[in-house]
């Protein structure tokens, strides 16, 4: 058969350009493995879950594929007169308890660490607006707003005229960007000031509702230096798209720096 022209070969050659692609590159189905100590041990119990899911499929379908062969009307032309085996139930029901009460330590241990926000060095209130962030560094006299980047801004207005391919991280920028310290166990308190949202950075493995007239607690312990990023995770309103989240992890020395800078037009101001 020739499959240099027809059908099949069209189909052969879609499918070496889709896999030839760049684009193929970003593809990724699993969750992130993250930059923070929680957002590892998140993603070492996710795995754990699959696996055990994985091999309880398959054992399933096993064991369903081969009574369907084996047992089928053919070859078995009288079917058994019992209706029920005392023993069958409680395996069935004994060890799907047990492998759920086995996730369910590992999972409980991760929960417990996930919430503990002792011994935190720094903490900063996330206030979530309509369409924006504000961040307030307690104890260190610095707060500013992070709202969409200007070039993301202008690119998704009907009729703009630029092309949204040529924006550098298009939706997913700000003019002010979080900034923390690496391996510095950041505490952070979250709410909202009109409806509700939700604070998530996919590489910190944290995902927080902000709620106006409550305060919720999370922490995240960067590992790693860089630009991290994340959305708005509650569908908050009309631009609710438009709520990216930018946190850069710096070095210590850095974030001194960084912190001086911030000070100084207050007290330029000041003065």
């Amino acid at each position: 058969m020739n499959i240099k022209s027809g059908p099949v070969a069209a189909a052969l050659a879609v499918l070496a350009v889709l896999f030839a692609s760049p684009v193929w590159a970003d593809f990724e189905v699993n969750m992130p493995r993250g930059v923070t100590t929680i957002s590892r041990e998140v993603y070492g119990l996710h795995m754990l879950i699959l696996w055990v899911c994985v091999v309880i499929g398959i054992a399933v379908y096993t064991a369903m594929i081969v009574a369907m062969i084996r047992y089928r009307k053919s070859r078995n032309p009288t079917p058994a007169k019992f209706s029920h085996n005392t023993t069958a139930e409680v395996l069935w029901t004994a060890i799907p308890a047990v492998i759920l009460v086995l996730m369910a330590i590992p999972a409980a241990e991760s929960l417990v660490r996930i919430e503990d926000t002792r011994d935190s060095e720094l903490t900063i209130k996330i206030t979530g607006y309509q369409w924006r962030w504000h961040y307030d560094y307690i104890d260190e006299d610095v707060s500013f707003f992070s709202a969409l980047a200007r070039e993301s801004n202008a690119a998704r207005r009907r009729g703009s005229g630029i092309d949204p391919y040529g924006v550098d991280h298009y939706l997913l920028d700000v003019d002010n960007p979080l900034v923390v310290p690496v391996d510095t166990k950041v505490r952070l308190l979250i709410t909202a000031a009109d409806v509700v949202h939700a604070w998530w950075v996919p590489d910190f493995a944290v995902k927080k509702d902000a709620i106006p007239g409550f305060v919720n607690e999370s922490w995240f312990q960067a590992t790693e230096e860089g630009t991290f990023r994340g959305q708005c995770a509650e569908l908050c309103g009309m631009d609710h798209g438009y709520m990216p989240i930018v946190v850069q992890v710096v070095s210590k020395e850095k974030f001194d720096e960084w912190l001086s800078e911030q000070a100084r037009p207050a007290l330029s101001q000041a003065d």
